[in-house]
Parts: C-alpha cells; sequence; structure tokens
C-alpha cells in the first residue's frame, strides 16, 4: 500500500466510526499485548465519538495487562455470554479471518467490518481495510489513525499505544523496531508514561507458576534439523502439576530460538486433548508465516502460529515435515 493509500484508508476508518452509534470490537483468539492494547484504543476513539460498544475477544486476556483503561469491559466469549448481534464490527490484528475465531457468530449477515492489520498474511476480509505489513504493531496503526482523523490524543490512549509497541517489539530490541515506531514512543513519553514500569510490568515481571512450567517444560527440550531446531512441548499434565494457567506459558518458543546456532524456535502447547498451539520464531532465513499460513495459521516472516487439532506428538511430525522442507535438510535428527 502507497503512503497516499495508507493515509485515505486511515480516513476510511475514520470515517466508518462515524457510520454506527454501537461496535463490536475484536482482536485475534488468544489475544496478547499488541492486540489487548489496541482494542482499548479503540474503545477509548470511540468513546471520544459519544459512540458505544462492546469488546469481546476468544481467549483469556493476560491479566497482566489490567492496567490499561476499560480493561475490565473486554469479554472472553468462552466463559461470557453475549447474545446481542452486530451490523459494525472493527477488527484489529486479526491476521486473517480465521485468527477472530467464534467472535464472527456475533456478526449480523450484513455487517460490515473495519479491518486493521499489520500481518503480511491478512486476506482483506473487511469492507474497509486499513493494513500496514511494515508497521512493527496494530497499536502503530491505531496511534496513526487517530492522529489523521484528529482524535484527541491523552494519558489513557498513550499507555494503550506505547504498551502495544512496546511488546511487539520486544522492548524495542527486535528488528521491527523502526525509526517511526521510536519517534511514536518519543512522543507518547510526553503524556506522563513511566517506561521502566511499563517494561516491568509488561516484560520482566512472571510468575512462580511460569517458573515451574517453564522448570518443567526444558525437559522436553530437543535440537534437531541438523542443530538449526529447538523445540519444546507443554502438555496439559504440564499445566495439572504446576497449577499453571495458559498464560503463564506464555513466551517459551523464545527461549527456544535464542540457543545459539538455532534458526527456528518452535513450542508445542496442548491448549486442550486434540488441540495443540503452535508457535513458531526464526531468526534470519527461514519464513515461519508461510509454514504457519500452510497449517491454517499466520503472522509474521520472524513469529507466527498456528493451532492443529490433532495429538502434540502429530503435531511435532507435521511441523517437523515443514521444517524439513524450509530448511532443506533430509531428516529430522
Amino acid at each position: 500500500m502507497s503512503k497516499n493509500d495508507y493515509q485515505l484508508a486511515l480516513k476510511a476508518a475514520g470515517a466508518f466510526m462515524h457510520e454506527s452509534e454501537r461496535f463490536l470490537v475484536i482482536s485475534h483468539v488468544n489475544p496478547d499485548g499488541d492486540t489487548t492494547s489496541s482494542v482499548l484504543a479503540c474503545a477509548l476513539l470511540l468513546e471520544q465519538l459519544g459512540k458505544t460498544y462492546v469488546i469481546v475477544n476468544e481467549g483469556e486476556t493476560p491479566a497482566k495487562f489490567g492496567y490499561l483503561p476499560r480493561f475490565s469491559h473486554i469479554r472472553n466469549l468462552q466463559k461470557d455470554e453475549v447474545a446481542e448481534r452486530f451490523s459494525h464490527v472493527i477488527a484489529i490484528d486479526a491476521a486473517d479471518s480465521k485468527r477472530m475465531g467464534n467472535v464472527r457468530y456475533l456478526f449480523n449477515d450484513d455487517a460490515r467490518i473495519l479491518n486493521i492489520d499489520h500481518h503480511p498474511t491478512n486476506d482483506e476480509f473487511g469492507n474497509v481495510n486499513v493494513i500496514r505489513t511494515d508497521a512493527a504493531a496494530a497499536a502503530e496503526i491505531m496511534y496513526e489513525l487517530a492522529v489523521a482523523n484528529d482524535f484527541t490524543l491523552n494519558p489513557e490512549l498513550a499507555v494503550c499505544f506505547y504498551t502495544g509497541l512496546l511488546t511487539d517489539t520486544g522492548g524495542f530490541r527486535y528488528s521491527n523496531t523502526s525509526p517511526n515506531v521510536l519517534k511514536i514512543a518519543s512522543e507518547l513519553l510526553q503524556y506522563g508514561l513511566k517506561p521502566g514500569e511499563l517494561a516491568e510490568r509488561c516484560l520482566e515481571e512472571t510468575t512462580l507458576e511460569h517458573m515451574l512450567l517453564l522448570r518443567r517444560s526444558l525437559q522436553s527440550l530437543a535440537i534437531t534439523h541438523r542443530k538449526q531446531v529447538a523445540s519444546l512441548k507443554v502438555t496439559r499434565e504440564d499445566l495439572q502439576t504446576t497449577g499453571a494457567s495458559s498464560e503463564d506459558a506464555g513466551g517459551f518458543v523464545n527461549h527456544c530460538r535464542n540457543i545459539e546456532g538455532v534458526e527456528v524456535g518452535v513450542s508445542f502447547f496442548e491448549t486442550e486433548a486434540g488441540h495443540v498451539k503452535v508457535s513458531l520464531r526464526s531468526r534470519s532465513r527461514v519464513d515461519v508465516a508461510e509454514i504457519a499460513k500452510q497449517l491454517g495459521g499466520g503472522g509474521h516472516a520472524r513469529a507466527a502460529g498456528c493451532t492443529l487439532t490433532v495429538s502434540i506428538d502429530e503435531a511435532e511430525r507435521v511441523v517437523y515435515g515443514k521444517l524439513r522442507e524450509a530448511l532443506g535438510v533430509d531428516s529430522d535428527e
């Protein structure tokens, strides 16, 4: 998308937010820091317009983001009943229509959708699409949407935008940390944010259950594909034994990718019997988004994922096969 087309898309998104008095605001399944902060920023923008909204995700929103404004408004479709149906939907950070999950059943048949995203795998499922694949985070696009449509920036919006940038750039350490990201972050700090405290909450602080689960899952660590792949598994039994929750399993894949000499890190998380969440991270050569897309998921070239409806051992077999092809090796050893 050219710079001019992108600006027109941002304006079209602002016009969409005027079309109705009530909106459904959603993200992708199993929400993370960027999508959480972005949907909450969207809620704040709708409030400025005098609109009402319902925020619904499929999956538990990590409690560590509870400091964000309007966090208590988020409903989890897996636990909360939502009887209402909506004519106007704003989907944020969903790499394709499937990544919205069962929230789609809350749409009217003729629902209009605003699709805001930064994933290269996005299939432009909206009536209005704002897709910028070189954006570091959905929050970067949300910030630019607010500026392009003359919304009033304030400390509540600033903490949402900053949190999204912080989490999706790994604390401004990943390769997606562009000059634009740092420029926006610098501007947001003028609203009284405390970057040290936010980094501690989002990136450093962890639970005892997380550490117990990590210790147990590291026993499954495997180095394969001629030492180019590192993977680990988290089973339902691991969760039960440690008393951990799904949220406590976050970030394990990074421990695999960070091993010296490893090109691709993989984690296999058994969310329930016959369902495995696969997370993929690559260093430089392998486009893991392409692998995830082939398996019904999506993401970025260096960070992607999917969910497979198979056993955890079968998930490993399938993903290992894809990695053999991507790395050009003839075995999993």
